[in-house]
């Protein structure tokens, strides 16, 4: 199989069904090796065997990805079954929704440590072995591939620990693109709106495929070519941004900007900030709504 990721090598966390094994289907059939990380095992063979039958490389993982020293094993398991890597896609994920009075510790933890530190610990051991090939004088085509969301961007009514997650993956790739450019590694990260797991029982009726045969405007595999034209050598100069993708559409998410502001030049009195403030909000470019409100 050949296109325009032929003889890379990519990881894709979460790749046993949604939109994870749509990335590692669509990869593999542009010709990159696929390492399909997932803690279920059937269902990361079910991905693994697609792809193999329809003429790609794959390999079935279920290291842990919010274990440090397990992420480091997803990646030398790629490594030493492909021979390099050049691809990160850090897709996996959880819910555990309740309105902020109702969460538990334990849900913050659960779904922080999924995807903040899950984020985290597969791309810090790939980060670290491109760089030691920079070091070396060798070339690296490194991709970094985060996932997001609308709630990370504009926040969502009944997720605020998914949405303090999320926001801080958008704000962990800026920092990565900043960071990482010197050794040949970009990073992005995608907003996705389609039909998983995880959606089903919100929006299930809203995105349920159309009776029709027309467009299925939802379909997970609508993601995939934006992964894999990230993935590609063909992005190297597009790093640092969060791309929205919903049905045929991509959009960037324009971050937080700084506005005019209103200055004194000299230390505010209390009563008069009210003042200040009402200068501030007529002249401001609203945020978008959070989502549910």
């Amino acid at each position: 199989m050949s296109g325009i990721c032929n003889g890379r090598v990519a990881i894709i966390t979460g790749a046993g069904g949604g939109l994870g094994r749509e990335y590692a289907l669509a990869l593999a059939a542009e010709g990159a090796a696929v390492v399909v990380n997932d803690i279920n095992q059937e269902a990361a063979d079910r991905t693994v065997a697609e792809i193999t039958a329809a003429g790609g490389k794959a390999l079935a993982n279920t290291g842990d990805i919010t274990s440090y020293e397990a992420a480091g094993g997803i990646v030398k398991a790629a490594i030493d079954a492909f021979g390099d890597l050049h691809i990160v896609v850090n897709n996996a994920g959880i819910c555990r929704d309740r309105m902020f009075v109702s969460l538990s510790e334990q849900d913050w933890d659960d779904v922080i440590r999924v995807h903040l530190k899950g984020h985290f610990c597969i791309s810090s051991h790939a980060c670290n072995y491109w760089r030691a090939r920079a070091k070396d004088g060798l070339p690296v085509s490194g991709r970094i591939i985060n996932t997001s969301s609308g709630a990370g961007l504009q926040g969502s009514v009944g997720q605020s620990n998914y949405s303090a997650a999320k926001g801080g993956i958008a704000s962990l790739t800026l920092v990565q693109a900043a960071e990482l450019r010197r050794y040949g590694i970009t990073s992005n990260a995608l907003a996705p709106s389609a039909r998983t797991g995880m959606t089903a029982g919100v929006f299930g009726d809203r995105m349920k495929p159309p009776e029709d045969g027309s467009f299925d405007h939802f379909h997970p595999g609508n993601v995939a070519p934006l992964v894999v034209w990230l993935g590609s050598e063909l992005s190297g100069h597009v790093t640092g941004r969060v791309f929205e993708v919903e049905g045929g559409k991509i959009a960037i998410g324009d971050g937080w900007r700084s506005t005019a502001g209103v200055d004194k030049g000299d230390r505010w009195a209390p009563a008069e900030v009210g003042a200040a403030m009402e200068q501030l909000l007529a002249t401001e470019l609203p945020a978008q709504k959070v989502y549910g409100a």
